[in-house]
């Protein structure tokens, strides 16, 4: 019996091979420095990453290169360093990023952290356990549901369209997310708080209306921001930002989710009267509940 052997051409030489077949390679350097890492965006899972559409600023190629650039501010709970994330091969599409690291061991707002969490659930009763006893557990646990309450938070009010930094990703007890920036003769710096600010009369009803808007929305969906106030807030040029979210409150499911309502109306609305916006925190308050339900 013969046997055919299919006909097939003759392999060419490396010059003349399909360009289909050829894949390209750069090599990236594996040595960073101790102020480096490679990027986590791939080691964490996709419900822990920024809602889409993500902005296009979003670097999110396995390649790039997280470098610490110093810390920008410090608070009772948490630290907020910048961070550049880069790709070596694609150095004009880096970001820089706002990293807030939730202190672990050390959280110093764990005592009165129980008005906050009325109305939660914890599915691990160890953890409630440990919570309850304030054990170093305890601490960690804390630590990890402040950063976890922030996140959800900041996923849930950006899909509503409001003014927050858009959060990028979280990995443990740290949150990357948008670095809320203005520009001053062409230099781009960190937003100032609004505390810090002293707006024209026009820009000062103007930024009242966008905290009338934000909240007003914040309301319908049930939310209470909890701990609102002019340095928690941030001046964008002629944008109000809102920060500072781990705290966040149920309007109803919080027995004390009104009296939050009220203080956070109290604060923003002392300010302004201040800066000579004649606003009233008892009717503004009113005026939210009135869209609460």
């Amino acid at each position: 019996m013969s046997h055919r052997t299919p006909s097939r051409s003759t392999p060419g030489t490396p010059d003349e091979l399909d360009p289909t077949f050829v894949i390209g390679f750069q090599a990236y350097d594996e040595d960073l420095a101790p102020h480096q890492r490679w990027s986590t965006w791939l080691d964490v899972e996709p419900l822990m990453r920024g809602p889409e559409p993500r902005p296009d600023w979003v670097v999110t190629s396995q390649g790039a290169i997280d470098t610490d650039l110093g810390i920008l501010k410090t608070g009772k709970e948490a630290d907020v360093f910048l961070v550049e994330r880069t790709d070596p091969l694609e150095p004009d599409r880096g970001v820089v990023m706002a990293a807030k690291r939730y202190r672990d061991t050390d959280h110093r707002t764990f005592h009165r952290a129980a008005s906050y969490t009325e109305g939660r659930s914890m599915k691990r009763s160890r953890d409630v356990r440990a919570l309850k006893r304030k054990s170093t557990w305890g601490r960690l646990v804390a630590s990890g549901e402040w950063a976890a309450s922030e996140w959800g938070a900041l996923k849930r009010l950006y899909e509503l369209g409001l003014p927050v930094p858009y959060p990028v990703q979280i990995e443990g007890t740290e949150i990357l997310m948008e670095w809320i920036t203005h520009s001053i003769d062409g230099e781009v710096e960190t937003a100032p708080r609004l505390a810090q600010t002293r707006p024209t009369p026009d820009l000062l009803e103007h930024y009242f209306e966008q905290l009338r808007d934000a909240l007003t929305t914040m309301v319908q969906a049930g939310v209470v921001h909890g701990d609102l106030s002019p340095y928690n807030t941030l001046a964008a040029g002629d944008r109000l930002v809102i920060i500072d979210l781990p705290q966040i409150v149920d309007l109803v499911g919080n027995p004390q989710g009104m009296d939050f309502l009220l203080r956070d109306c109290t604060n923003m609305c002392t300010w302004f009267r201040a800066r000579g916006h004649d606003v009233d925190e008892q009717v503004f308050f009113s005026e939210l509940m009135a869209h609460a339900f």
